[in-house]
């Protein structure tokens, strides 16, 4: 029986005794990256008894590092993969209906520079033969895009495709190189927030169905055919028994299925890097706008507004260990160079790069000699191991999760004898439920939650826009007194757009257990290129204080955070530039 979507979850010591009281459960899913998550979200919605466990946090592998980009994929037209195209664009359009608040329009402008170009190898690429495909020729992205028009059909909520020419491309992008002849123009979307989003669906599965159980930061330390034991940070074991395993632990799918005892070679990954770059000047040409671009290489890169920088991406090299995937000089060098190549008088450098992140796609293993020529679509491979059915998701991405999940879902619930309860096609997500999509609705709300923000209308929208209509559940708690008096309307001194009671509602309602859980997920401090060492102190704080940290662990968790922030993105933590106020979580649109 399903409860209520405003149920209080349970917490996270409820649930370690009912499984020490019962280890059984229906479903077992090890990884809690979007795979994961969007398939527990579904089975808790079926009233399924459903845990999932992750080593890390929620959404903290190749999940947290994508291109932000929820698409179509209009690139999988030059391999025919028509059907992938036709469900990416159609998850697309849902997404923007069922998570507004942190999914939004991106108009997106692709350069040609010529009429013909790129005709013979859209051929050879369309029967899976090797090609450079370093011009997309006038005519051939006519013909894409009309067939991308057509697959976008189902739930659009965008305009069609349009082309500009001579004279109007120069006026609109005044730097870009003088070979570029035409500049087409469709619609795709972006994801400000995709780590939230992911916790979101993990929220939303606790919420409504109380044998619906999520643990982050649990380690696997063995088992057998009866059941498996975990431990947490804290020394917590327990075991768990279910009647199906689904490992959706991504590039780790091979690793997982060894330590469950069987040797497997579902994963081929390729690591993605990117960059979150301070270049004005390219911000204020692009306009709000994605351009999507070739390399002189053939590589398909793009560059795009994000969090008042630029997004630059993406790299496509085969990865063999995601547990060392950290986007390198090299790597960042070749994505600075194609924006050179396409912005040949915009200066642009090292220096300039606030963020940079990486990931491993948990892609098919192929022999392709080019990764870029993968096919990006999913699939479940079911292995017997003991006396298990283990399910691995292989593939998937941000755009088709839902899709897929439901695919596992109707899966699963087959296997236990079930039937599916609740169609998740046009079900909102998290802070996308009761989303005003009107002026009047909209103003409404800004007006409600405006009064528990001591009548700062800007502050309503700034928790519109980062935690959708859960804003207004984050501004009533910041409205309250501390029980130590606090208050926390109350601004931080280092993020001048955060107040107090944020990060004490964050770190007591969101299932976060370190720093590093506040600053590079459930908010958007890093991503946005505001972590240095003044925010880390100050926030570290704040979490010690509602988490009931000693000092030496305080200590400990900002050396956690120091060591991932220069390590693995690349980040300067001296305090050079100034905390002004500034809308974090505004979309990249």
């Amino acid at each position: 029986m399903m409860e209520s979507l405003n149920s209080p979850p349970l917490t996270r010591q409820q649930m370690l005794e009912r499984l020490r009281a019962d280890p059984s459960v229906s479903v077992l899913i090890i990884g809690a990256g979007i795979n994961g998550a969007g398939l527990f979200r579904d089975l808790a919605l079926q009233g399924v008894d459903t845990l999932i466990v992750d080593k890390q946090d929620f959404c903290a592998g190749a999940s947290a590092a994508p291109s932000r980009l929820i698409h179509g994929g209009l690139k999988y037209l030059e391999t025919g993969e028509f059907r992938l195209v036709a469900q990416s664009t159609r998850e697309r359009n849902l997404l923007l209906r069922n998570a507004p608040h942190v999914v939004h329009p991106l108009r997106t402008a692709m350069p040609t520079h010529s009429w013909w170009g790129g005709i013979w190898p859209s051929i050879q690429r369309f029967f899976r033969r090797p090609a450079k495909m370093d011009d997309r020729g006038i005519l051939i992205s006519e013909v894409g895009l009309t067939l991308y028009d057509f697959f976008g059909r189902h739930f659009r909520s965008m305009p069609r495709h349009s082309v500009m020419l001579g004279r109007r491309v120069r006026e609109s992008l005044p730097d870009m190189r003088r070979d570029v002849r035409a500049l087409h123009t469709y619609y795709d979307a972006a994801i400000s927030q995709a780590e939230r989003l992911g916790f979101e669906l993990i929220d939303d599965g606790c919420r409504t169905h109380r044998g619906a159980m999520a643990l982050n930061h649990v380690n696997m330390t063995g088992g057998d055919g009866e059941g498996l034991n975990f431990e947490d940070e804290e020394g917590n074991a327990f075991t768990v028994r279910p009647q199906i395993i689904v490992n959706a632990g991504g590039a780790w799918i091979d690793e997982i299925n060894r330590q469950l005892g069987r040797e497997t070679q579902h994963i081929g990954g390729t690591k993605g890097g990117h960059l979150i770059v301070d270049v004005p000047k390219i911000r204020e040409q692009l306009d709000g706008r994605m351009i999507y671009f070739g390399a002189p290489d053939g590589r398909i890169c793009l560059v795009y507004p994000f969090m008042n920088h630029v997004l630059i991406g993406a790299t496509d090299i085969r990865c063999i260990d995601p547990d060392q995937a950290v986007c390198d000089d090299a790597e960042r060098d070749y994505m600075l160079e194609a924006v050179r190549y396409l912005f040949p008088d915009v200066t642009i450098g090292p220096d300039q790069v606030r963020y940079r992140y990486s990931g491993v796609r948990p892609l098919p293993r192929s022999d392709a000699a080019d990764p870029g020529q993968v096919s990006r679509d999913h699939a479940i491979v079911e292995d017997r191991i003991h006396d298990w059915s283990v399910l691995s998701l292989v593939g998937g991405k941000w755009t088709t999760f839902r899709g897929f999940a439901e695919e596992v879902a109707d899966d699963v619930l087959s296997r236990l004898g079930r039937r599916r309860e609740i169609d998740t096609r046009q079900l909102a997500i998290g802070g996308g439920r009761d989303y005003p999509r009107d002026a009047a609705s909209r103003e409404t709300w800004l007006s409600r939650v405006t009064a528990l923000c001591e009548g700062d209308r800007h502050r309503a929208i700034t928790l519109l826009d980062r935690y959708g209509t859960r804003g207004e559940e984050v501004g009533r708690h910041c409205a309250k007194m501390s029980a130590e008096g606090v208050c926390r309307q109350r601004s931080l001194v280092s993020l001048t757009d955060y107040r107090v009671g944020e990060i004490d509602f964050v770190c007591r309602f969101e299932r976060v257990e370190h720093l590093a859980d506040v600053l590079f997920r459930r908010l958007p401090i890093a991503l946005s290129g505001q972590l240095d060492s003044v925010v880390i102190d100050e926030v570290a704080s704040l979490c010690g204080a509602s988490l009931g940290w000693a000092e030496a662990r305080r200590r400990e968790e900002i050396d956690v955070v120091c060591e991932i922030a220069t390590r693995l993105h690349g980040v300067s933590l001296m305090p050079e530039h100034d905390h002004s106020p500034t809308r974090a979580s505004e979309a990249a649109s």
